[in-house]
């Protein structure tokens, strides 16, 4: 019977992150199990700071967005002394059993953390990037998407009134499942993501062929896309087609922030419970996701590799919908 846990946030923060802390601790909680959580990811793990959590710990906070036990990324834990300080740690304060939310590289870390330490590790997947195998959502990604729509719904009022074109930046580097899902739920005209190979001359000749009626023009385009970003892409359209009025907006982290979503808060929730409930099984080395509604369990080796591929026919429906 597991009777001490500890919990961490690593990574970027994302949405959901809050509501899936209070599903840890209270879970734990109700099976008298006690809940140390660790501040600032594997810096925390690392430097020994820590919060004991109880019930009254996680209230008042599903609808917060962030992380109130903190994130960061860790270079020391990249290293053999980080990873040693960071087990012994977990020795000292006897620690059965460790949740991790987190994403693709907190997943790496914890494969490390699991070679030195024969405790139960269990993943849960926050990111807002969506690009990890095992879930149909990641955490913060729903409020993410949510929030870029948002945003470029207010963007195409201004653009229908000056009749110009804007190329909105969104986040994803490696990834470009945020600009797809919002690209189609904007009603954009045209997506560029770092999965397609980009093409300028066709780009530049499907903007030449939009029609004169068309008061405004929208193009997402992911970070990590290897035309270089949002105002690279500008460059190349203002050269091709200077009769354009073009302005470029970079969305930023207001796509990290803000209250997370219903279906985010119940998503955490879910997730959070069933960590505590895999930890008790003597589950190990897995990252909780929600597959067809349906909870799945998957190796971290295997999570941790990025989609390849979009979803062809959603990437077909901008092209014909945004004609």
């Amino acid at each position: 019977m597991i009777k001490k846990i500890a919990l961490l946030t690593s990574g970027g923060d994302s949405p959901g992150m809050n509501a899936c802390t209070r599903a840890v601790v209270r879970t734990a909680n109700h099976y008298n199990i006690q809940t140390l959580g660790f501040l600032r990811g594997y810096e925390g793990l690392i430097d020994n700071n820590f919060v004991e959590l109880k019930r009254e710990s996680v209230s008042n906070i599903i609808h917060k967005g962030g992380t109130i036990l903190k994130t960061a990324r860790s270079e020391r834990f990249m290293t053999e002394k980080g990873i040693a300080m960071a087990v012994d740690n977990l020795f000292k304060h006897e620690i059965e059993g460790l949740v991790i939310i987190g994403g693709d590289g907190s997943f790496k870390g914890a494969i490390d953390l699991t070679k030195h330490i024969n405790i139960p590790v269990i993943g849960c997947p926050g990111t807002i990037d969506n690009d990890l195998i095992g879930t149909d959502f990641t955490i913060g990604y729903d409020t993410a998407i949510n929030t870029v729509v948002e945003a470029i719904d207010k963007i195409r009022d201004t653009a229908e009134s000056h009749d110009r074109i804007f190329v909105v930046e969104v986040m994803g580097r490696d990834a470009g499942l945020i600009a797809l899902r919002s690209a189609i739920a904007s009603g954009a005209e045209a997506l560029l993501v770092p999965e397609l190979k980009h093409d300028s001359e066709a780009l530049i000749v499907k903007i030449k062929n939009w029609r004169a009626t068309k008061s405004s023009k929208i193009i997402v385009v992911a970070e990590g896309d290897e035309s270089g970003g949002a105002f690279k892409v500008a460059e190349l359209i203002k050269k091709h087609c200077p009769e354009f009025d073009l302005r470029v907006s970079i969305l930023g982290h207001i796509q990290r922030g803000g209250n997370p979503t219903c279906m985010e808060r119940v998503n955490a929730s879910i997730m959070g419970f069933n960590a505590v409930k895999a930890l008790m099984s003597g589950r190990t080395r897995e990252m909780i996701g929600i597959v067809n509604k349906k909870v799945v369990f998957t190796p971290f080796e295997k999570a941790v590799k990025h989609h390849e591929k979009l979803n062809d026919d959603l990437v077909e429906l901008i092209d014909i919908l945004g004609s």
